[in-house]
């Protein structure tokens, strides 16, 4: 799919740094230097968020996931197996995440957490009193904020994508891992990379 926003031009060494850390440039970044100030504020706040460590770096990137699998946005799913490959998380949990409700490799940590970033991503969101004391019992408070407003960057991110017709750029192609189809939910099967 063509993005629905046409992609603008990046300064030469931007580009050739995206190209020697990823291998290609990311599409929402081609798509966002149209604004160029705001396509520099929000890598700027990727970068920091990047290096909050108060929450588990597989949490994050789970939640990531769901949120993507949720919302529809398979160049955020794509981006996160990459992720995945490269902070050694467990491939096999990574893979299932569409499909978390059904699949047996999480723990009941990891599954609060999905459950969480899906019910902060519903319209209106669906958090629960009970399921935020229980994260704060075993994440603590910093962990918790943390992974809260991990979640919510990930909602911009993956509806920002999914509105400018953004997809996967195939990342998720070099991890070698079995791609799991989200089922038994309301949305696009967002698994395929293709």
């Amino acid at each position: 799919m063509t993005p629905r926003v046409p992609k603008a031009e990046l300064p030469a060494e931007l580009r050739d740094n995206m190209i020697k850390q990823l291998g290609t440039v990311p599409e929402p970044v081609e798509v966002l230097w149209n604004q160029p100030q705001l396509a520099e504020a929000n890598q700027e706040f990727a970068a920091k968020v990047g290096t909050w460590d108060a929450a588990d770096p597989s949490l994050k990137t789970f939640a990531h996931m769901a949120v993507a699998a949720q919302v529809g946005c398979s160049w955020c799913l794509d981006v996160n197996y990459f992720h995945a490959l490269n902070q050694n998380l467990d491939l096999a949990k990574a893979s299932q995440v569409p499909r978390w409700r059904q699949s047996e490799v999480f723990t009941p940590l990891e599954r609060d957490v999905l459950a969480y970033a899906e019910a902060m991503t519903n319209t209106p969101p669906t958090v629960t009193d009970e399921l935020s004391q229980s994260l704060l019992d075993r994440l603590g408070p910093a962990a918790l904020v943390e992974l809260t407003v991990f979640i919510g960057f990930a909602n911009m991110a993956a509806r920002c994508n999914t509105a400018h017709g953004i997809t996967s750029q195939g990342y998720a192609d070099s991890c070698e891992i079995p791609l799991a189809s989200r089922t038994g939910h309301a949305g696009a099967d967002v698994a395929s990379t293709a």
